[in-house]
C-alpha cells in the first residue's frame, strides 16, 4: 500500500529546498544568453582563444584571418558579434582594427556557470 502525502503534511513541505535569490535575474539571463550565443559558434570561440593566447591578449584582424581560414570581412563580422556581446574590445589603429579581451569578461562567464 502506498502512502500519499498532502500539502498539509509537514514532511511534504520540508522536502523541497527554497530557490535561492542568488540566481540570475531575467534581464541578466538575457544578457548572459547573448554572451553564450556569441561564443557558442566554433569560429568565434577559436577567435577568442587565439586572442587570449597572445602575450598581450590582443590581435590585429589581419593576423586572425589565416588561423581560422576565413576572409577578413567574415572574421570582422565574427569579431563584431564578440564585441557586441561584451567579450572583446575593438581599437582602430590606422586602417587596421585591433581586438583585445575585455578584462574580467571570461571570468564572469566562468563565475555564472560555476556552482557557488
Amino acid at each position: 500500500m502506498t502512502t500519499v502525502q498532502t500539502a498539509t503534511d509537514p514532511v511534504a513541505e520540508a522536502c523541497c529546498t527554497p530557490v535561492t535569490s542568488e540566481a540570475l535575474s531575467a534581464e541578466d539571463a538575457q544578457r548572459f544568453a547573448q554572451l553564450l550565443k556569441a561564443v557558442a559558434e566554433p569560429t568565434r570561440l577559436r577567435l577568442v582563444s587565439l586572442i587570449a593566447a597572445q602575450e598581450n591578449k590582443e590581435a590585429c584582424v589581419c593576423d586572425l584571418t589565416e588561423p581560422v581560414g576565413l576572409g577578413q570581412p567574415t572574421v570582422s563580422h565574427h569579431l563584431k558579434i564578440l564585441v557586441d556581446a561584451g567579450i572583446l574590445h575593438r581599437e582602430k589603429r590606422g586602417v587596421w582594427a585591433y581586438y583585445s579581451i575585455i578584462p574580467g569578461a571570461l571570468e564572469r562567464v566562468a563565475a555564472v556557470l560555476s556552482p557557488r
